[in-house]
């Protein structure tokens, strides 16, 4: 390390370094934004963010010219690292995103370093030139350390927040499904019991199991999705056009609704192609929801399904459905919840809706992990909840043609 504590090769290399730190930080985001799911004006969403780049590349720099300077948490360079770490987190990106990202920036810098080291006209050994090599590999390892370090610090707090509702789910879904299957058992077994019984009464027993039964298979079937979330490539998925999802949703949803008296209205829909396991079961749970919390003091129940293309942030359209309803609404205090695993905001004013607290959260994660969101609005009587989608091509960007 001392032969080049004064190398003039260095201190040259690093003055051309921070001098091209504008197109050094262009060429990163340029080759981020080709390897994630995320427009370019996501990637450093604000230009203080951007601003992190250029002052990383200093700190590499100036680790370059004077080994005395070292890279340590003191120094503000690390402390954007971190930031940048937390800002990777809150985007969620995964490790391998995360790790190919410095993978990226330290082959920008060493093919910075090979484009230049020809054209320094300063005597240089080639025990200097790897030396200097080696320190650019040095800096750039530490502050990809401090980047993943905060990262797997938030990661880790996720984890274990997980694992902990995870638990409290557990004992939540025992005690549900003992308390079905014994209704449906003991439903079943007076049927089986006597056979004499009244024609009303076998009805309603009857009744008692297929309600129970079908609250089960309902569990089942969202932990099932749950499951899957995630996992599968979205890239292979069936799309299809709006219309034909939303009518999909609503056919899961009509003996529910026959049920409950609720009407099921469906809006003038664009006819635009959508990713047609994402919106159907987004939009099966959010009619299901609106549906079981109805509010049984109106005369007329209703829930209505509208959607329509808007401008989004980044420039690109986006489309934006929307379920509203004129139900019992949600509590002002529980609504910021509303999209957590395993949280029902009824659970002690109505206790004998079903619900595992599931429902919302497959919502939320299910159009998130085909680049989307999802919210909750209440205007003042019932709820809207909604979720809006990129479209899927450029040329998704204008309504199709309907071929029926």
């Amino acid at each position: 390390m001392e032969m080049i504590a004064d190398c003039p090769f260095a201190a040259t290399l690093a003055t051309r370094l921070r001098g091209s730190r504008d197109d050094l930080t262009k060429r990163w985001l340029d080759r981020i934004s080709a390897r994630v799911r995320l427009h370019p004006n996501r990637v450093f969403p604000s230009e203080e963010l951007l601003d992190h780049v250029p002052l990383l590349i200093d700190g590499v720099a100036d680790y370059l010219e004077n080994p005395a300077l070292a890279i340590t948490g003191e120094i503000p360079v690390i402390a954007k690292a971190m930031e940048l770490g937390e800002l990777r987190y809150a985007q969620g990106f995964d490790e391998h995103e995360l790790l190919k990202e410095y993978e990226l920036f330290g082959s920008i810098l060493y093919a910075f370093l090979s484009r230049t080291a020809d054209d320094i006209d300063v005597p240089c050994t080639r025990g200097e030139l790897l030396t200097c090599a080696h320190r650019l590999f040095h800096a750039v390892a530490l502050i990809q350390q401090a980047t993943t370090t905060q990262y797997l610090s938030r990661m880790k707090g996720r984890i274990h927040e997980r694992e902990e509702r995870l638990r409290a789910f557990n004992r939540t879904l025992t005690h549900e499904l003992r308390n079905r299957v014994g209704a449906a058992m003991g439903a079943a077994q007076m049927l089986g019991d006597i056979p004499d019984l009244a024609e009303a009464e076998r009805r309603r027993l009857f009744d008692v199991v297929f309600r129970n039964v079908e609250s089960v298979r309902g569990v089942l079937d969202n932990l099932a999705e749950l499951s899957r979330l995630g996992t599968s490539d979205t890239r292979q998925q069936r799309h299809v056009v709006l219309p034909a999802a939303a009518a999909e949703a609503v056919r899961q949803v009509r003996e529910a609704a026959r049920r409950q008296k609720v009407e099921v209205r469906v809006g003038d829909l664009p006819v635009i192609e959508v990713n047609a396991a994402a919106v159907e079961l987004a939009l099966t749970n959010l009619l299901s929801n609106a549906i079981k919390y109805s509010d049984p003091s109106k005369e007329r129940r209703w829930v209505n399904v509208s959607a329509q293309l808007r401008a989004a942030a980044d420039g690109a359209e986006e489309i934006i459905v929307q379920v509203a309803d004129n139900g019992i609404g949600v509590p002002e205090g529980q609504r910021a919840h509303l999209f957590e695993r395993f949280f029902r905001a009824h659970s002690s004013s109505t206790p004998s809706v079903d619900g595992t607290g599931l429902g919302l959260s497959i919502v939320r994660e299910t159009v998130e992990a085909v680049g989307g969101r999802a919210w909750a609005e209440f205007p003042g009587s019932g709820s809207v909840f909604g979720f809006a989608l990129p479209c899927r091509r450029a040329s998704d960007q204008s309504v199709i043609p309907n071929e029926g």
